[in-house]
């Protein structure tokens, strides 16, 4: 597949696949021989951004975190691509290392840079706000990390537009690094968490956003039907909340109509919509099989036009 456009993060130097692959599957519903399938078909497809936690998948039993970050690095390691993948990972959640403190921030790194086998983090995110934590005390751990080489760039994901602002406000009085990525709970039947207020700061400030939830749990690859039959996912419960929602039926009526009319899956026409919007960079979405992987892959190619892009508006609204 041609890779028709990177994308750059924000005022960074991070150029992107417009697709990031979310990596909570990974040692969670894939196990190693499928997500290294999965991992070589994105970067085989043009993809060079990949999305983890430290957390990942500490809520599986007998799993304590750090799960997905563990294959991702012997994917890297084995295939000797490390510096043709962007790797975004986060701190704050995982369950040995809750919280923003600096101490937490400095110990919680080197475990993932050890998992991920790697010198560097390129795009290390704050995972959920720490209140209890002044902005100053974390952002300058993040900071020291950013001069020590052992993190590109930094980006915040579930933040309040109050708290991202008095976070980028702190950085430019103290000249600390900078978040240059927010990101938000964002799809067509989720809306309300990023735009407005915390879209505005993004927009103003030149920050991208790298939303999750992409395809509401899988509800947005049309898999999920008011008269379907079951589905085989772990995520089933979480997508079928949306058919008992009005806009779901209509947001698929949508997706489909666009599909048909472009020859794809309605999950790309989705993604599509996503990156469409303003300040979105790369939305992530995950695969826990390479046959799932076209469908979101696509998404570099599909351009839609203003009148697609006002009718799903208008189903989601």
């Amino acid at each position: 597949m041609s890779n028709k456009r990177n994308v750059t993060i924000g005022g960074s130097d991070l150029s992107v696949f417009p697709l990031s692959l979310g990596g909570n599957v990974f040692g969670w519903t894939a196990d190693e021989q499928q997500s290294f399938a999965v991992l070589d078909a994105y970067a085989a497809g043009g993809g060079n951004f990949i999305d983890t936690a430290d957390v990942y998948s500490a809520w599986v039993e007998g799993n304590s975190g750090g799960e997905s970050e563990t294959l991702i690095g012997k994917w890297l390691a084995s295939r000797g691509n490390r510096d043709d993948i962007v790797v975004a990972t986060k701190v704050g959640a995982h369950p040995d290392y809750k919280g923003l403190r600096a101490s937490t921030v400095k110990s919680a790194v080197e475990e993932s840079l050890r998992r991920l086998q790697t010198d560097h983090i390129d795009l290390y995110y704050t995972h959920y706000d720490d209140p209890e934590t002044p902005v100053e005390e974390f952002l300058g751990a993040l900071d020291q990390l950013v001069r020590e080489g052992k993190v590109r760039q930094i980006a915040a994901s579930n933040i309040s537009a109050e708290r991202l602002e008095e976070a980028l406000a702190a950085s430019d009085r103290e000249g600390l690094a900078r978040y240059v990525a927010v990101q938000p709970h964002y799809n067509l039947v989720s809306r309300d968490t990023y735009e407005g207020p915390l879209a505005e700061v993004a927009a103003r400030h030149g920050l991208s956003a790298v939303p999750y939830y992409a395809l509401a749990s899988g509800f947005l690859t049309g898999k999920y039907r008011p008269q379907g039959a079951a589905v085989q996912s772990a995520r089933a419960a979480g997508a079928g909340k949306y058919l008992n929602d009005p806009r779901g039926p209509r947001v698929l009526a949508a997706l489909d109509e666009i599909a048909a009319a472009h020859g794809v899956e309605p999950a790309t026409v989705a993604l599509a919509w996503l990156a469409a919007q303003p300040t979105v960079a790369a939305p992530i979405a995950s695969a826990r099989t390479v046959e799932q992987l076209p469908a979101l892959l696509a998404v570099a190619e599909l351009e839609l036009t203003a009148d697609e892009l006002a009718a799903l508006d208008t189903a989601s609204a």
